[in-house]
């Protein structure tokens, strides 16, 4: 068996077993019930964002310092794959939020700055469909993939800076139950598998279609 299919068969049984502990194990919380279970799915996404994008912000400067096209492709497809955990967040966030803040969205600091990061990558990626130079198009999208970080930190502090009625989480001196802490963690740990399986896979793709456009490109088909 291929080392790849163990990886995929490991990352599904650890996905599967999160959402056995979401489900069937964890109790509901006493306030809001079984809608708070979507907390885990919640959580676990803005994480692998939050990733995702520093790893875009990495790959980014090493681009710029190296000039070397596999980081700018490593950059661009954790950008990729980040987008959809981030929309995974914007969409769950307001399913949760309606039947306990009576309200699909509100301009909290943390929402807004979190569709601001949405719409930052969006942009990102938006901007690499329209520049043709490849030189260009990775040196713009590594400059934007570093200043578009800086966004991070301010969803992620947001709750300490300012008035917001987001839950903080992990504050100190309480916050979650032991099952329900142990389940989280879990549930972190399995989506940044699958967020690190997705990354692979969407990396090994990009290497294809660079490969791809030299050929093209050698026989005048391009």
């Amino acid at each position: 068996m291929k080392k790849n299919n163990i990886f995929d068969i490991i990352t599904i049984l650890f996905v599967v077993t999160a959402i056995y502990l979401v489900f069937f194990y964890v109790p509901e919380e006493k306030t809001m019930g079984i809608i708070q279970k979507i907390f885990y799915f919640h959580v676990s996404s803005a994480w692998v964002s939050f990733f995702a994008f520093l790893l875009t912000f990495i790959f980014s400067i090493l681009y710029l310092k190296k000039n070397k096209s596999t980081y700018d492709g490593i950059a661009f497809s954790s950008a990729e794959v980040g987008l959809v955990f981030c929309t995974i967040v914007l969409v769950t966030g307001p399913l949760w939020a309606k039947p306990v803040w009576g309200a699909y969205w509100t301009w909290d600091p943390r929402l807004t700055t979190t569709l601001v990061l949405w719409f930052i990558y969006a942009s990102y990626l938006l901007l690499r469909k329209f520049i043709d130079d490849d030189q260009k198009k990775a040196t713009y999208s590594a400059i934007l993939g570093i200043i578009g970080f800086i966004d991070v930190p301010l969803v992620y502090f947001s709750i300490k800076w300012f008035r917001t009625i987001h839950p903080n989480v992990f504050r100190s001196g309480g916050g979650l139950e032991k099952s329900m802490l142990y389940t989280l963690l879990f549930s972190l740990f399995a989506f940044t598998l699958l967020f690190i399986n997705l990354l692979v896979k969407r990396i090994k793709l990009e290497r294809l279609y660079v490969e791809i456009k030299k050929i093209k490109f050698n026989r005048g088909l391009d």
